[in-house]
């Protein structure tokens, strides 16, 4: 049950991006068609959940027993960078118009503190190697779930011919993402 609790506080209660705010350049960026948002979305929950439990597994078995946790924020960049290159590859040579419609935004992941967040916060929070693991996936789930919800809400606004030119793109994306992180704030005492 302490399992589902963590999935569901990571995906609506804790989600990283409508309340914690972190991943936000990839957020308002990639949000503009369901397509790249559901592509971006998985991408960053793969490697949220693979860095997670390699740096998982390094501070636990290296940094801690050579008493060099101080080091786990240069570890985890590096980590994070590798891991990123490995799925940029990848996606160029499997998924062509996928890594053509993410552009700029893939190497991104890199340095994109959502994930970079949710590993030290698996930390932080003492998780066990199973919590860790699906505090990573829940939070790469409430990622996409945040992308999806914006990419929807964004094409039915540039469908619309009503809406004021001086409104669209970012300043209406961005009183979206407002209104949509004041909705999920209503999760907090779910759990």
């Amino acid at each position: 049950m302490e399992l589902f609790y963590i999935l569901i506080g990571a995906i609506f209660i804790n989600n990283y991006v409508l309340v914690q705010f972190l991943g936000m350049c990839p957020f308002f960026g990639v949000s503009k068609k369901t397509e790249s948002a559901l592509g971006m979305g998985l991408s960053v929950m793969f490697v949220m959940t693979i860095s997670s439990t390699i740096t998982f597994l390094f501070y636990q078995f290296v940094l801690v027993p050579l008493n060099i946790a101080y080091l786990q924020t240069v570890v985890f960049i590096l980590i994070i960078a590798s891991i990123v290159q490995f799925v940029e590859v990848f996606l160029k040579k499997m998924f062509k118009a996928l890594y053509t419609m993410l552009g700029v935004y893939l190497p991104l992941i890199t340095t994109n503190c959502a994930i970079f967040g949710v590993t030290l916060i698996n930390i932080r929070d003492d998780l066990n190697f199973i919590g860790m693991i699906v505090n990573s996936i829940g939070a790469g789930a409430g990622f996409t779930l945040a992308l999806l919800l914006l990419a929807g809400i964004r094409e039915k606004y540039e469908a619309n011919p009503d809406i004021p030119e001086i409104f669209k793109g970012f300043p209406l994306a961005l009183f979206s993402a407002g209104l949509m992180s004041i909705a999920f704030m209503g999760f907090l005492g779910l759990i």
